[in-house]
């Protein structure tokens, strides 16, 4: 494809130049209006500058990657209500012998989660549970956030699912579920365990902590770090697609319900039911004994607000309340606390409602689980569907409708978790990049890079690695994927049809791992350090050149190894 005429090119140029600064640094000084915004502005401009028509631009929008997206983001939803992240952050602190241990489970729990939840979601929900873990056992924070972004990383390469590049490469090239996991999955495992080593070797020395400090917990001097909790350790939770706290289904919250008293901190902490309905409490005596049996209750999974009003001119006792109140809830399912007052024939309980209320407990701990297996192997279902060569677009959105339909709930609060804003940085981003192709610069300087960067030689599959790499940390590896995906596999389909799947594969695997080699190389990279940054107390700031020490021959040795075994598949 010759060079289009001098105005298309310059004007393209210029939308793909705001495009590319307002994705890579999406809060440029001198307009701050983020990654989406920016995508839109250059898609704008393609069409104002009339390098490509209205209509090219709506057939630009790849409506498969973008149904496949928004399938996974709702069944990522629907596993962290069911506690799925929660089980993930208790696996890494089950039984740990230590900081390697820790160090080890950080790299394998995250590569996997990440390869079936996508990179993104694996940083947002295991950031704090990390940052935690290493303030509970007096470790440095650095080498587990590390660990958790490159393994998160590496581990995506492994599905079609793992990252938005790979949702690309796997509708652009055809290749079924099972085909990319057998050709990337080995080099996966590989790398992870690569990245590991260079982890272990790279921080040895803070690793080495003497065991007595770690079982301290890091506060066993004064004015050391305080002790962690086991629960708060395994109880916090984000909502993946939004990076904001949420509960689940076991815990109440606004995860699609609405919920008329929000608990406080302090109660959300400490206090469990035993009883689940109706019970009456009739002076803060009372409840404080309530409260200490809820405490004392290691069965109880449901979490109550307990309100009060007292008067002073009630009768004596450390304070009498206006009356009793009854506390009811609703369904497990919609997980609402409604706290109304009660007649005051209410305030005395035989033994038979009693054992009513612990018939009730049963029945909604029940439901909870058998609603709680139904996600599993709703997702489960989706995988294998995946696995058998089904279209993925179709497939992740069916199991996002039968889960919306077995919640039984208006679906509107799950949809909102949606990040909208992701898929509509889609759109803009294929339409610009589609703009940029037409420009014929792209194919301009893939034709100088072309005859020396064939995969049928080792050096020439090194030479578009090395590209790959580079392109990937100067443009993002999506728009990476886009400009040079059909280029790619153009060029190995003229050696063999096998040649063409194992540049596909290439192309994952290199567009990938180049997340790793800097801190902006990857949006998992970003969210592991500015949800650290943020941390409520565990806060901790990764730098960009903390970053790069480590990354740069990470990343090199990782991508290496790799291609050894994706190109000998």
């Amino acid at each position: 494809m010759a060079l289009a005429s001098t105005e298309k090119v310059v004007l393209g140029c210029i939308a793909f130049g705001i495009f590319w600064v307002l994705a890579v640094f999406p809060s440029v000084p001198f307009m701050p209006v983020g990654r989406t915004a920016g995508s839109l502005l250059g898609a704008m401009l393609m069409v104002l500058f009339r390098v490509m028509s209205p209509e090219d631009a709506y057939k630009a929008i790849d409506l498969p990657i973008l149904g496949l997206l928004f399938g996974t983001m709702v069944v990522s939803i629907f596993l962290e209500r069911a506690d799925m992240f929660k089980y993930l952050g208790s696996a890494l602190a089950w039984r740990s012998r230590g900081s390697k241990d820790l160090l080890f489970r950080v790299c394998l729990v995250s590569a996997v989660a990440s390869a079936l939840f996508t990179n993104d979601t694996c940083c947002v929900v295991l950031t704090e549970f990390i940052l935690k873990l290493a303030r509970q056992n007096n470790l440095p924070p650095q080498p587990f956030l590390l660990a958790l972004a490159s393994s998160s990383n590496i581990g995506s390469a492994a599905t079609p699912i793992g990252n938005p590049q790979n949702l690309v490469i796997a509708v652009q090239s055809g290749i079924t579920f099972g085909q990319f996991l057998v050709g990337v999955f080995p080099a996966m495992i590989v790398g992870v365990i690569t990245n590991t080593c260079i982890l272990l070797c790279y921080f040895w020395k803070y690793l080495s902590v003497p065991e007595k400090d770690q079982e301290r917990g890091g506060g066993g001097g004064a004015g050391g770090p305080e002790v962690v909790a086991d629960d708060e350790v395994t109880s916090h939770r984000f909502t993946p697609a939004r990076m904001s706290h949420a509960s689940s289904v076991n815990g109440g919250g606004d995860d699609c319900v609405s919920e008329p008293m929000r608990r406080s901190d302090s109660l959300n902490r400490a206090e469990t039911l035993s009883s689940m309905r109706s019970r009456s409490y009739n002076s803060e005596g009372d409840i404080q004994v309530a409260i200490r049996s809820m405490r004392a209750s290691s069965m109880s999974q449901e979490m109550v607000e307990v309100s009060t009003v007292c008067d002073g001119g009630g009768g004596g006792g450390v304070g009498v309340g206006v009356g009793p109140r009854k506390i009811t809830r609703t369904t497990s399912h919609q997980r609402s606390v409604i706290i109304e007052d009660a007649p005051e024939a209410d305030a005395a309980r035989d033994g038979g409602e009693k054992g009513k209320d612990g018939e009730e407990v049963k029945e909604k701990r029940w439901k909870v689980l058998v609603w709680k297996s139904a996600v599993y192997l709703t997702t489960l279902g989706m995988l294998v569907a995946l696995l058998m060569g089904l279209n993925m677009s179709w497939s992740a959105i069916t199991a996002a409708l039968v889960l919306l339909a077995l919640d039984f709930t208006d679906a509107q609060a799950c949809l909102e978790k949606v990040s909208y804003s992701l898929l509509i940085f889609f759109c803009g981003m294929f339409i610009t990049v589609a703009g940029f192709n037409r420009t014929g610069i792209p194919n301009a300087l893939w034709e100088m890079v072309e005859p020396h960067s064939r995969i049928d030689s080792a050096k020439g599959t090194a030479l578009l690695a090395v590209v790959i790499l580079v392109l990937s940390n100067v443009a993002s590896n999506v728009p990476t994927v886009l400009l040079l995906g059909s280029r790619v596999a153009v060029s190995a389909a003229a050696i063999s049809p096998a040649s063409e799947k194992k540049a596909w594969l290439i192309l994952a695997w290199v567009s990938t791992v180049a997340g790793n080699l800097t801190l902006l190389g990857s949006a998992a990279n970003l969210i592991v350090c500015e949800q650290a940054r943020r941390a409520q107390f565990f806060g901790y700031n990764l730098t960009f050149w903390s970053h790069l020490r480590f990354g740069v021959p990470s990343t090199i040795i990782v991508t290496a190894i790799g291609l050894l075994i994706v190109t000998s598949y």
